[in-house]
């Protein structure tokens, strides 16, 4: 008998530290042991698409799909690409970094076309090499979420390892404050690299900070585990049944091909494209440092790619209807 208990403890021991591995090899922040077996197991949920649906005057077999373009405000390629194709509506939606040094042009842009939707990409970590930033508040309100040299931490696990709720709180309200000081017209919030959907602390207070400035709040329906009995998803959180966003690891001269696949076999429901603009110039090389996943090639592949006539005649061969984050936050709060 003590042999069997033995060798269970060893089992369970073993498989915790599999888990606690492939976490940590996938740069996924989660310590909690019944949310990483969600995880694995994939207890997601999905949103109600029949109703929302309707209400955006579609029926439930259409194919509804939101394309953002994430990182605005990183790099002057940047935010050219991504306000060319926001009024082109070759990308229905994006979201602007508030703590880079290019967000007055973002400002500008909406001022102009406040009629484009756009949102926060809430920041709270610096992942390049030399290109590096910290928060909108003073190093001193937030020392949880910054290194030695006063940047936030370059990766998830570190900033979900040392981050203070408080500090997290403060800052991310800061980040929409100065955007909407700046007279960015904000539909909505999204989490760069992801950081904020792993602590479920930090993950709640996300969502609570969307319905406390009147924002939708994205939620890749990976993260959607979050959910349960004892915490019932709120109807500002939105769940995307199908979520896409180039992985690390795709060639460039794949990417194209990645990319029409996912329209050929787009389901019925709502989906979402996260892309990632820029030019491959001298000013994007020196912040990517030569890195391929994100870097300068792939981000102008993929300005290229969304805005190629085969695209977007895939788009319509397939009856994909595009909408943004404002065309969702009207109808769920019945603007």
């Amino acid at each position: 008998m003590k042999r069997i208990l033995s060798l269970l403890m060893i089992s369970v021991t073993l498989l915790c530290v599999v888990i606690i591995s492939y976490f940590h090899y996938n740069q996924l922040p989660i310590y909690n042991l019944d949310l990483a077996l969600k995880f694995i197991k994939n207890s997601t949920q999905k949103e109600d698409f029949k109703s929302l649906a309707e209400k955006l005057g579609y029926s439930e077999y259409d194919k509804l799909l939101v394309i953002h373009a994430d990182d605005l405000g990183l790099e002057e390629s940047v935010n050219s690409t991504s306000f060319e194709s926001l009024k082109k509506n070759t990308v229905s939606s994006a979201s602007v970094i508030m703590t880079t040094d290019n967000i007055d042009e973002v400002a500008n842009f909406s001022d102009l076309n406040p009629y484009l939707d756009l949102g926060v990409h809430l920041t709270v970590t610096s992942e390049w090499k030399i290109h590096k930033w910290g928060g909108v508040l003073n190093d001193k309100d937030i020392p949880s979420l910054l290194n030695d040299n006063n940047h936030f931490y370059w990766n998830k696990r570190k900033f979900t390892k040392f981050s203070n709720l408080v500090e997290v709180r403060n800052e991310l309200q800061a980040q929409i404050d100065l955007a909407v000081s700046m007279g960015i017209n904000v539909s909505h919030i999204d989490s760069h690299e992801g950081a904020l959907f792993f602590d479920p602390d930090i993950f709640k207070m996300y969502l609570n900070l969307a319905k406390k400035n009147d924002l939708l709040a994205f939620v890749p329906i990976q993260a959607s585990v979050h959910f349960d009995e004892n915490f019932l998803k709120p109807d500002h959180a939105i769940i995307f049944d199908q979520f896409f966003m180039a992985e690390a690891g795709i060639k460039p001269d794949e990417m194209e091909k990645y990319y029409l696949n996912i329209i050929d076999d787009l389901k019925p429901g709502l989906s979402q494209i996260i892309v990632h603009f820029g030019l491959h110039n001298d000013k994007m090389k020196d912040i990517t440092q030569g890195k391929i996943d994100y870097g300068s090639l792939w981000r102008e592949i993929d300005y290229n790619v969304m805005n190629s006539e085969k695209f977007i005649k895939s788009l319509e061969e397939n009856d994909i209807k595009l909408i943004n984050y404002s065309d969702l936050k009207n109808v769920i709060f019945q603007l």
